[in-house]
């Protein structure tokens, strides 16, 4: 099987080696003027249902100006990246330096002359060490972690080196050192503030020698793309930023509006209901759907509502944590491990570039934190399912994982899937985790416990219990195997049980709905929605805005219910009625056993008669009518003296009823006719028969 995974990488990185083979890459004759031009090299797609989307690196590559003198403080400038929305890196921590206003640091990086790429820069032998195969050096000194090259600062002085010692007529190039001679600072955190994010004392040493090269990338810059729209056509709306410069040194810059991504909705769903048509599942509030552990699912009633599905607009729409490289590692592995920290590379991942925390020290020897790693997301795409208006007495099941109905179709069983693939294996697979926000730990998905399952062997389904408060309830699962070279489609399974108790009211009458959408979204147990489109140094990331609307119906619990209508009946001037009702939902053809009271009401036009059951006028003793029986009474008994018509609910299918009317002892005069059936909103047939009974619509 091909991974296409780190083929795509693979790729970046050769692009990557062809766009720095100039850095820092002496040539002859003069360089003019010191100029830079800003670009994007792949402008991602970006979802509309983003809050916190990680934007296309700008890069500013440079060329020509003229030489400093060596050992000489390099000048200075402050670069500012604005968008027309909130920026959303997520804030390391607020700080006052030299008592100014307050500032947030943040994760969004800029990095000088792409250190650690290891790209190999000729001609050969060419000094080490210095751009591409520089080590990753943070800026640090001073008061704190962010106050730039100027003074007090990381500051960062000019050495004219020789290109080639064996060749003094090679010329000598200019790299940054300290001012101590340690490694230069070549990576500067950014200040965010609303919709802009700065970068302060970024020290411009410009590169000098015709066919040289100094390249400043800024990355780890994500933005409340929602905010944006998009109601253009997918993939048209822009998301575009505009450079600014700023300081005590001049860096021209031509093209400073770039288009760093483009905007389109990531998710789209729909529910799979498992019955015929596709219709929301009907459940009869009389029949019982056995608790797991005592019902063979594949061979008993059905119980599966039905599918979740989740499928991406494009390729990235989902993304692991971070890129798995290698055999043994997953889309979950991150912390303590710098895995994507090659600059210009396309991981495809919720995290960004991504380094360790610690190595920002201050000079009091504090850690910005000590808890994540920049541009590390705390988990891979979430996707959420959220049940609403679920009847009392009901129970939700959802699988532990994706699967794949039985031949393709809404089968009332879901085969195995649940073994996780290997963490590079491009096969799609997602777990249930146990919250919106609770963040990966390290090399681990927080899951839910295994409840139930159904099926046996190889097509055994692991299934866990979806806890239901007041009617709702919310499942969430984690994507940690994807394949960006296709469009994919998540499955979970979702089944109910409950006890039927009919004569109580249970389970309650209802409809249960369904919300899908990524994960999190604004809620109570989250975060609100102004403070998840803003930058935040406590929220978690990715995050997203919920778009499902008013949700789908999930499936109904129906009452289980025959009205029947008797248009005359009398006890009066020596007659009196039999009444008689049969429960017929004992059959040749399969159908359900029920069984309930009949609720007996009077019409006399005068509203002297209460109601009464079937077999008493103490509606609080009325026995069920037992499946397959006939109950019968007297008119005298139940309503002496009553004329009129009467209507008689039963509170189970198929009931038919029989009225007899005739003098004392039918010596003159009888009669018999059939009750009718009243059409009360509720669809009757036979289990395992053609729909010929219908007694409702």
């Amino acid at each position: 099987m091909v991974d296409f995974r780190r083929w795509i990488i693979a790729a970046a990185v050769l692009t990557l080696f062809a766009g720095l083979a100039s850095a820092q890459v002496p040539g002859g004759g003069g360089a003019g003027q010191l100029t830079c031009i800003a670009s994007v090299a792949v402008p991602p797609q970006l979802r509309t249902e983003g809050l916190t989307e990680l934007l296309g690196d700008i890069v500013l590559t440079c060329t020509g100006g003229t030489a400093l003198p060596n050992g000489s403080v390099i000048p200075t400038a402050n670069i500012t990246v604005s968008l027309g929305t909130n920026v959303t890196s997520r804030i390391l921590t607020t700080s006052s330096l030299n008592g100014g206003p307050t500032q947030n640091i943040s994760e969004a990086l800029l990095l000088i002359d792409e250190p650690g790429s290891g790209i190999p820069v000729p001609p050969l032998p060419f000094p080490q060490g210095i751009g591409p195969q520089a080590p990753q050096t943070p800026c640090s000194a001073g008061s704190g972690p962010l106050v730039g090259a100027g003074p007090g600062g990381c500051v960062q002085v000019a050495t004219n080196i020789p290109v080639n010692p064996a060749n003094a007529a090679a010329g000598t190039i200019p790299v940054m050192s300290t001012q101590g001679g340690g490694a230069p600072a070549n990576m500067f955190l950014g200040l965010v503030n609303a919709n802009q994010v700065t970068f302060e004392g970024i020290p411009i040493l410009p590169p000098v020698t015709s066919g040289s090269t100094r390249v400043f990338r800024i990355t780890n810059v994500r933005a409340n793309i929602n905010a944006l729209g998009g109601g253009l056509l997918n993939g048209v709306t822009p998301a575009v930023a505009s450079i600014t410069i700023s300081g005590s040194t001049s860096l021209p810059l031509n093209n400073p509006v770039l288009n760093v991504g483009f905007i389109q909705p990531g998710l789209s769903t729909s529910f799979s209901a498992a019955t015929t048509g596709g219709n929301a599942q009907t459940f009869l509030q009389c029949s019982t759907i056995a608790p797991f552990g005592t019902l063979n699912i594949n061979g008993g009633p059905a119980a599966t509502v039905g599918f979740l599905n989740y499928t991406e607009n494009f390729g990235t729409a989902f993304k692991t944590r971070v890129a798995p490289i290698g055999v043994n590692t997953t889309g979950q592995t991150g912390f303590g491990s710098a895995l994507q920290n090659i600059p210009g590379t396309i991981y495809n991942s919720e995290s960004g570039f991504v380094i360790p925390a610690p190595s920002f020290q201050g000079t009091t020897g504090g850690f910005i934190t000590s808890q994540v790693q920049i541009g590390l997301a705390d988990y891979g795409t979430r996707l959420k399912a959220v049940f609403n208006n679920v009847p009392a007495g009901v129970s939700i099941y959802v699988t532990l994982t994706n699967v794949t109905p039985v031949g393709g179709g809404n089968s009332s069983t879901a085969p195995g899937n649940t073994v996780q693939p290997a963490g590079n294996s491009p096969s799609s697979f997602a777990v249930l985790v146990n919250g919106e926000t609770t963040p990966d730990g390290n090399n681990t998905v927080p899951a839910l416990g295994v409840t139930n399952s159904i099926g046996s062997g190889a097509s055994t389904t692991a299934l866990s219990s979806v806890p239901l408060s007041n009617g709702s309830g919310t499942a969430v699962w984690e994507v940690i195997n994807t394949n960006p070279s296709t469009l994919e489609t998540f499955k979970f399974g979702v089944f109910t049980t409950y006890t039927a108790n009919q004569n109580a009211g249970s389970p309650a009458i209802g409809t249960a709905t369904v919300n899908q959408s990524y994960a999190p979204t604004a809620g109570p147990l989250t975060f609100s929605a102004t403070a998840g489109g803003a930058a935040s140094g406590t929220l978690t990331i990715p995050r997203f805005v919920d778009s499902s609307g008013s949700g789908r119906n999930l499936f109904v619990i129906q009452l289980c219910q025959t009205l029947l209508l008797y248009p005359f009946v009398t006890n009066q001037n020596g007659f009196d009625t039999g009444i008689s009702i049969a429960n017929t939902t004992t059959d040749p053809v399969g159908t359900t056993p029920q069984a309930g009271i009949c609720k007996l009401t009077w019409y006399d036009g005068k509203g002297d008669f209460p109601p009464t059951g079937i077999s008493g006028t103490d509606l609080t003793k009325e026995p069920p009518v037992a499946t397959g029986t006939v109950a019968v009474n007297l008119a005298s008994t139940l309503a002496p003296g009553f004329q009129g018509y009467m209507f008689a609910q039963c509170n189970f299918q198929l009931a038919h009823g029989f009225a007899f009317i005739s003098d004392l002892g039918a010596r003159n005069l009888a009669m018999g006719y059939l009750a009718l059936v009243v059409p009360n909103n509720i669809t009757i047939f036979r289990t395992g028969a053609p729909p010929a009974e219908v007694l409702g619509n």
